[in-house]
């Protein structure tokens, strides 16, 4: 009766433990979950050349100073947005509200 009781227990583990299996992620799953950081999923103007993705080509001037122009007036926070505990980023973020 024991060893028919470990039998089935394991039988059952076994069986749980198969079902927890995660399954493979599709190509278009992986690419929606890739990092990109906030400068990469900007797009340009018109007139500015842009790569086939449709960011920026930051090896041309024209966009080089675009992106000096967007920014911001102080220091980031180690994610790349303004930290507002600076006075020149609280005023920014005023002037740009309206």
């Amino acid at each position: 009766m024991k060893k028919l009781l470990i039998a089935i227990t394991a039988v059952f583990c076994l069986a749980t433990a198969s079902f927890a299996q995660a399954k493979p992620a599709s190509e278009k799953a992986k690419a929606a979950t890739s990092k990109t950081t906030p400068a990469d999923t900007k797009k340009a103007s018109a007139a500015a050349p842009v790569k086939k993705d449709g960011t920026p080509d930051m090896r041309y001037k024209a966009n080089k100073e675009a992106a000096k122009a967007a920014a911001p007036a102080g220091p980031l926070k180690k994610d790349g947005t303004p930290d507002m505990r600076h006075k020149a980023n609280k005023e920014a973020a005023a002037k740009k509200k309206g």
